[in-house]
This record gives C-alpha cells, structure tokens and sequence, in this order.
C-alpha cells in the first residue's frame, strides 16, 4: 500500500530484479533503468500485425570501449560508482555492466555518470542509463529520485535503523544482520506480505526482524489503533504474543473496516495471544502509547519510507513482497556485504 497516493505497476523499481511490484515515489536505492524492451515497426498497411517475440539469447554484451575523454570529472572515482552497483546490483550473478562515462556538467561539482548494463545470458537487450551525483558526494538524483551513493550506500541507513528501530522483533537479539519490516496492520498487502515473512524467520534464524508499525491513517482508520494494541501486547506478553496477536489481525483483516468489527477483531486478536483484552484496552489509551506509534511513524518519514510494506534489510530498502527466492539472495548477498556469518 503507498502513502498516501495512487499506486504504479513498474518492473523498473528493483533495478535488474526485473519482477513487477508496486512502487510509488519511494525513495530507491538502486537507480531505474531504461526499458529495454523492443519497440516493433507498425505493420505496413494492409498486412496483418506481427506477433510479438522474444530476442533470442545472444550470451554476454560486448560494450563499447570507454573513451578516456568521457571521464572529466574529478569525482566519483570509477571504483566508487563500481562499488556502488556492486552493492545493488552484486546479488545477481547475470547482471554485468560497465562504467562509461564520468563527466563534469554546467553545475560546479555535479557529475554525470553513464553506465552500460546488460545480462550474461543475453536475454536481455544491453541499455545505457544515467544519474547525476551531487556535490556532497553522498547522494545521487536518477529520474525524480533521491538516493544514497558511495561506497557504502546503505550505512547511514542502518546506523539509523539500529539506533530507532525499536518494535517487537523474532531472532537475534544481535542487530549485526537486521530486517526491519514497515507495515500497517489494515494494508492488504502487507497481509499478503506476511508468508515471506514467515519464511525469513524460518530461513535466517541468526537475524534480528523487527516488526515497525506504520499505520495509514488517512487510508485505514483502525490502523493506528491496532498499533496502539499491538505495543501494549508486546509490553504486556512480550515478542511471542505479540506475533501471535499480529498473525491474528492479518487473518482477521476485513473485520477492521468498520469500527465495531475493529474492537471485536483487536479483541480476539488479543484473547489469541493470551492477553486480557480490557487490560491491553486500558493500556491502549495511555499518552505513552500513542507517543510510541506517533514515534514509529516519524522514523519511516524521516528516513523516507514512503510505502508498505517495506523492508529495510541492513540498511538496503526493499518491498517486502518481492517473489521469495529473490528476497532470499538479497538478504544472503546483504549479509555478505556486511561481513555477516550465516552459518
């Protein structure tokens, strides 16, 4: 679900993931990339429309030689850009790209990098795309996005996420592999998001994933209450109840519509947990409370989380309901990155 405008179907928001999600005008870290697929000539007049058709696999691109002309800027260096893609692209062991240009524009230290990219089977077509990196030297404008650049792309992110992110959680008590999960108890599609959930759980038993309520209000009414409820279980009966008490919001989602199916879906939700429901009512109410959820709403706004549900894995944004196997390499490829022992 976006917050709060319409949605877009886009294959183009996790660069070289290449799967449809919905996507807003979310922060990305990974810069889009040009579509790729062939446009088709018209068929000539009175003759039937061609069909459309895959390319045939070509194997691996062969780019063009930089030309040593196109790097005029002093900065980023080639490795830095590198290092960059490595960091969002390194998951995929088909993506390949290269490097084509580094040039100084109009704006005093404001840069223009060029890359070619393409895939090592050669199902795709090779495209170019290009993003302009800002003076700090941190950040990079591609599209109508601003995102984190350097070497290490997503570490002011994750210092952020270790220091605030503070919901109930499963796993690790360690923050060294942390997946922090934004959701709104009455989002559809952050109950459809739950199964990858689950298996995170189940797969990385050495990671800490923090459950980070982020209720819609001005799209889902009973959102923040069942934040409100869900924080008190957790006071209250701890991390267990509490996903037992948010598995059974996600079941009974429908029953939030209205206000009187909201207490008697919160309610049960809590009975489900092994909790008494006027306690965790009475809880609900409190300045304290309120204050916590007011307070997990501003870290996804600070940190530009725009979207539900989003994972923020060590710092790497990511929708949370990407096909499994996709999530799965990433978080893996992340770990890595990070120096994370699995095993």
């Amino acid at each position: 679900m976006i917050r709060p405008s319409a949605r877009l179907l886009s294959a183009a928001a996790l660069i070289a993931i290449f799967v449809p999600v919905f996507q807003a005008a979310a922060q990305q870290h990974v810069p889009p990339a040009p579509d790729s697929s062939a446009q088709q000539a018209p068929a000539a007049p009175g003759q039937p429309a061609a069909e459309p058709s895959a390319p045939a696999p070509t194997g691996a691109p062969t780019f063009p030689k930089p030309n040593p002309a196109d790097f005029t800027a002093a900065t980023p260096t080639k490795d830095t850009v590198d290092a960059f893609l490595t960091a969002n692209w390194g998951f995929d062991e088909n993506r390949v790209w290269q490097v084509q240009a580094i040039l100084k524009t109009a704006v005093d230290n404001v840069s223009k990098v060029v890359v070619y990219i393409g895939d090592k089977t050669g199902k795709e077509k090779p495209s170019a795309f290009a993003f302009f990196v800002l003076p700090d030297g941190k950040h990079i404008i591609s599209g109508d996005s601003i995102i984190n650049f350097g070497d290490h792309p997503f570490a002011d992110l994750r210092q952020q996420m270790q220091q605030r992110a503070d919901g109930p959680y499963r796993g690790s008590a360690s923050k060294d592999l942390e997946i922090v999960e934004f959701a709104d108890f009455q989002c559809p599609h952050c109950k459809e998001a739950q199964a990858n959930m689950e298996k995170l759980v189940a797969d990385f038993p050495k990671a800490r994933i923090v459950f980070q309520s982020l209720p819609i209000a001005a799209i889902h009414p009973a959102s923040v209450q069942a934040a409100e409820y869900g924080l008190c279980v957790n006071k209250q009966g701890g991390s267990s109840a509490f996903f037992q008490f948010a598995a059974a919001v996600f079941d009974g989602q429908d029953g939030l519509a209205t206000p009187d199916g909201a207490a008697l879906t919160l309610n049960s939700a809590v009975i489900k947990a092994g909790l008494d429901p006027t306690k965790v009512s009475a809880c609900a109410a409190t300045p304290d409370i309120k204050a916590a959820v007011d307070a997990s709403v501003k870290l996804g706004t600070d940190v530009g989380i725009n979207q539900v549900p989003t994972l923020v894995i060590n710092g790497r944004e990511l929708p949370a309901n990407v096909p499994y196997e996709t999530l799965k390499k990433i978080v893996a490829f992340q770990a890595k990155l990070d120096g994370v022992s699995l095993q």
